[in-house]
């Protein structure tokens, strides 16, 4: 019995690692920092609004957010916030000072996962509610980091353009 503890101590550091990866491979920041930080640098804000219990949102993090593309893209455009919509951590928006659970009420969040989009001073929020493959992920995060959506587009164009359909296609790859 002895010798199936240290096997199964190093079995479960394995099974653990994706997450801690994914943990560790972004620069998650809370809210009033991804705030502040997105106005001094003119970012954009990608919002991982979660749950500590929703599964979708675990697997968002281990499918899409460990995955080297999406992270180099976040860090190369967006300024990137985790919200627990269930913490009652202080948040300020709007000039008041929110928990975290009634932050994300206000902005209209309804299930998790949620991915908020905001523009860089931290208004006109685009809502995507749950969970996306990474393939489809990359291509909202190039919608809005690439500015598509500042610029009034039409993500059903954006989407043809990008994936070969229709005038003007999009052959850039990030």
């Amino acid at each position: 019995m002895r010798r199936a503890l240290p096997a199964l101590g190093a079995l479960s550091v394995v099974l653990f690692l994706p997450s801690m990866a994914a943990a560790a491979g972004l620069n998650w920041r809370t809210w009033d920092r991804g705030l502040s930080e997105a106005v001094a640098a003119g970012r954009p804000v990608l919002v991982d609004v979660y749950t500590d219990w929703c599964g979708w949102c675990k697997r968002m993090d281990r499918d899409v957010y460990a995955r080297q593309d999406v992270q180099d893209y976040l860090a190369r455009k967006f300024v990137t916030v985790k919200l627990d919509a269930e913490s009652n951590q202080a948040a300020r928006y709007e000039t008041r000072t929110w928990t975290s659970r009634t932050l994300a009420r206000r902005l209209g969040v309804t299930g998790y996962p949620t991915t908020l989009f905001l523009d860089s001073k931290g208004g006109h929020p685009e809502i995507v509610p749950g969970y996306l493959p990474p393939d489809r992920f990359l291509l909202l995060l190039r919608y809005f980091g690439d500015g598509h959506a500042a610029r009034g587009e039409a993500f059903g164009d954006f989407e043809r353009k990008a994936q070969g359909g229709g005038p003007g296609r999009d052959r850039t790859r990030h």
